[in-house]
């Protein structure tokens, strides 16, 4: 038997990168999906975001598994579609045990205070407010099973300490980790257990293009990722460039189980060392 078998997991940011990584390790692993994504274009976010084929990508790759899926395209910064993805969800496959609030984006890289008032708002829209959000649709439907249950929040290791030139994903994800302490007092009585996972550099899309190249070397020009190599080693304790997404799902999985199922109120760091350094 698998270690979700027979749970319901819900995972925003679902159609690619981490999302679509969470959604089929918790599939391989016995738990029916319930799946959203924007999939669309922000504004202020610097490279291409998931597309409607991205997260078909997604219900392909959990149908493979022989799991149920529903996957909705919605915003996690419209609290009323994001409700009613989830209601929808839950009606169809029978219960919620497991959330997953892992959708965020990136922009800036520049000075606080020369931050654009609409990319520090997006930015904390998405990263802070779609989590609470994403609690919010949730966490009736945990209550109403009377079964306790697990949610995970995505921050990052950027959550834990400061990064320059990003005050408003830093701000965000250290945003994310009071959200996750005061949830998990609050749904310790109902056994709901709340933690977060704190990655360091992920290999997905998000990293995968020129802006966060430039991000990492502002120094030249018209950086490539490769030119970034050796900054992205720098950050971690261990040898390497950054971890998989199946990394962090792994970590998710474990947070999601009955293994941990004394855990709560944790800051989980999949971060090579970062923290450390």
């Amino acid at each position: 038997m698998g270690r979700v078998e027979g749970k319901v997991a819900f995972v925003t940011g679902a159609a690619r990168g981490q999302g679509r990584s969470h959604a089929v390790r918790l599939a391989e692993e016995g738990a029916d999906i319930i799946a959203i994504d924007i999939c669309d274009q922000i504004d202020t976010v610097p490279f291409p975001m998931a597309s409607p084929a991205d997260l078909e990508q997604t219900v392909k790759e959990v149908e493979a598994l022989d799991r149920r899926i529903v996957a909705v395209q919605a915003d996690v910064r419209d609290y009323d579609a994001l409700k009613s993805a989830v209601d929808a969800g839950v009606a169809e496959l029978g219960r919620l045990d497991i959330v997953s609030a892992n959708a965020g984006i990136a922009g800036g890289n520049r000075p606080s205070w020369e931050q654009s008032e609409q990319e520090w708002h997006n930015t904390i829209d998405v990263n802070l407010t779609g989590v609470w959000h994403t609690a919010k649709a949730a966490v009736p439907h945990l209550l109403a099973g009377e079964r306790g249950g697990s949610i995970v929040l995505t921050s990052s290791a950027a959550g834990l300490k400061g990064m320059q030139n990003i005050s408003d994903y830093v701000s965000a994800k250290h945003g994310v980790v009071g959200l996750m302490r005061t949830l998990a007092l609050e749904l310790a009585p109902h056994s709901i257990r709340v933690n977060s996972v704190h990655p360091t550099v992920v290999n997905t899309p998000m990293i995968q293009n020129s802006w966060t190249a430039g991000l990492f070397r502002p120094d030249l020009e018209n950086p490539t990722i490769e030119d970034a190599h050796e900054v992205f080693r720098s950050l971690n304790v261990l040898p390497i460039l950054w971890v998989e997404p199946v990394d962090i799902s792994n970590a998710v999985l474990f947070l999601a189980s009955d293994e941990a199922r004394y855990i709560t109120g944790v800051t989980l760091p999949v971060d090579a060392g970062f923290g450390i350094k």
